[in-house]
């Protein structure tokens, strides 16, 4: 038998050399592209309308008159645009000592809400008479034209046939 040794081996030959693709340079440098076109675009606009004369406006075709775009008006906000009654939430009476009275202000607005400014808030000052030390002045707050708030009051009337009323006095706007 003869020996035969180790199969002979092939000859080295090294790896071709690893060529690395182009596309994620051009990727980027495709996304660097747009972002400086976009970064120009911005600034070129920005600074367009900064020293420069309106342009005049187109003169209306076919006799048709617009209207430009104003800021909305809303109506004075006066005591009279109001009307008030009195709503009793709770009565403890002491026979001929007179009445523990808590009321709250039931207030309706006699024009359109629209014509009220939602930015606005109104303090409505009201008085109320027919508690045994005096009148009682409370404010009631009116925001976003429909949303009241207003402390309850706690009146001591003299009697159980105490007449309790109320009367809106002033109306301030803050805001708006």
């Amino acid at each position: 038998m003869t020996d035969a040794g180790p199969p002979p081996m092939p000859p080295y030959s090294p790896a071709p050399p690893v060529r690395r693709s182009r596309t994620n340079l051009v990727v980027m440098a495709s996304a660097a592209a747009v972002i400086a076109a976009v970064a120009v675009t911005g600034t070129v606009v920005a600074h367009s309308g900064h020293g420069s004369e309106p342009a005049a406006p187109a003169a209306p075709t076919g006799g048709a008159t617009e209207t430009p775009a104003s800021t909305p008006s809303y109506g004075e906000v006066t005591a009279d645009s109001f009307t008030v009654e009195l709503r009793t939430t709770k009565r403890q009476c002491f026979g001929t000592a007179g009445c523990n009275v808590t009321v709250e202000p039931d207030l309706t607005y006699l024009g359109d809400s629209a014509d009220i400014d939602p930015d606005a808030v109104y303090e409505i000052t009201y008085e109320i008479h027919g508690d045994e030390s005096g009148p009682v002045i409370e404010t009631a707050e009116l925001s976003d034209r429909t949303r009241l708030n207003y402390p309850p009051s706690m009146i001591s009337t003299a009697s159980a046939g105490t007449n309790v009323s109320v009367e809106i006095t002033d109306v301030t706007a803050r805001g708006g």
